[in-house]
């Protein structure tokens, strides 16, 4: 028996073939809402403070713009499914968390080097403190989620 060039292709059609992790069921699907409107919330602010008055306070309005892009690829990796995206997701969370954790710990204690308002500052005060709660809960769904794909947790 010979090995052709079939046999490799048709262990790349079965992984293929294998349903992506769902990260958007239950609690999930409310994960990708409350990102999607912070990706909005972040990305539309930060647009019109950049283009308006970049000059006033630089730092604050990059740290939105920043922000929005953190969101952005949270949620991308939620909707994606799938282990990697579980992965990347999880590591973004734990940066945002940091994110939020150090500029609002920074608002406070020098509240002079943020002229303006950032989606972080006072730990996401001005957004209901969702900029905290969120990627607690998401690293709390996305831990949880690794434990139900069948791999150990």
């Amino acid at each position: 028996m010979t090995v052709t060039d079939d046999e490799p292709r048709a262990g790349q059609a079965r992984q293929q073939q294998q349903p992506r992790q769902k990260l958007i069921t239950g609690p999930g699907i409310l994960l990708v809402w409350l990102y999607g409107v912070m990706v909005v919330g972040a990305v539309s602010r930060s647009a019109v403070q950049i283009s308006t008055d970049f000059g006033k306070a630089p730092l604050a309005y990059t740290l939105s713009a920043i922000a929005g892009v953190v969101y952005g690829f949270i949620t991308y990796s939620l909707v994606r499914g799938g282990e990697t995206a579980r992965k990347a997701a999880l590591v973004c969370c734990a940066a945002e968390l940091v994110g939020v954790l150090g500029v609002g710990a920074w608002t406070l204690a020098e509240p002079s080097a943020f002229p303006d308002a950032t989606v972080w500052s006072d730990f996401g005060m001005g957004y209901l403190f969702i900029p905290v709660l969120l990627p607690v809960t998401a690293v709390f769904w996305l831990r949880r989620a690794r434990g139900q794909s069948g791999e150990p947790a």
